[in-house]
């Protein structure tokens, strides 16, 4: 089993899959051994579920839309989304980021990734729908499950196209993958 090692000031380990690739962030008096033993299960369970997805990023398509077009699409979703979960969103920024597709701050601003531009529409307001939903409901618990349900009964499957996307586009773009 192929993984990377950080060393860091941390009381308790991290096992993190967000490349695609088993990433330990240990203390530094910890063993790699013992933690991919105790997680082995785990482990071979998220490295099933990316395998599946890399599969399944083959057939997809990315999208080809300008900065332009893509902002347009955001802010429109954005405004129709926050209208129908009756929530005030502050502003809306635009960057590259490395492990998520967004992010919504405390402030109620909504961070977006530049590489969603490739996503198809439907994926794009789901993001976006998702983010909002935290300003209704902080954490991933059944309720806000409940909330996103009601807009999307796919959701499962469309989180798992996210990450088919998100391993399509890293390869496209030369990053971590491959």
């Amino acid at each position: 089993m192929e993984y990377r090692i950080k060393y860091r000031r941390i009381k308790y380990p991290r096992l993190e899959f967000k490349t695609g690739k088993l990433e330990l962030i240990l203390p530094f008096n910890e063993s790699p051994k013992d933690i991919i033993e105790k997680h082995r299960h785990w482990i071979m369970q998220k490295q099933e579920f990316i395998n599946e997805c890399l599969k399944r990023a083959k057939s997809k398509k990315l999208i080809k839309r300008d900065e332009k077009q893509f902002k347009a699409l955001v802010n429109t979703f954005a405004s129709q989304i926050s209208k129908k979960l009756r929530v005030k969103l502050n502003r809306i920024f635009y960057r590259k980021m490395r492990t998520k597709w967004a992010s919504c701050s405390k402030k109620k601003n909504l961070t977006i990734n530049t590489l969603m531009k490739y996503l198809p529409k439907e994926l794009i307001e789901y993001i976006i729908y998702h983010e909002l939903t935290h300003i209704k409901e902080k954490r991933h618990n059944e309720r806000f499950w409940k909330i996103m349900s009601k807009r999307f009964k796919n959701y499962q499957s469309l989180e798992t196209s996210l990450f088919s996307y998100w391993f399509l586009i890293m390869g496209k773009t030369g990053k971590q993958f491959r």
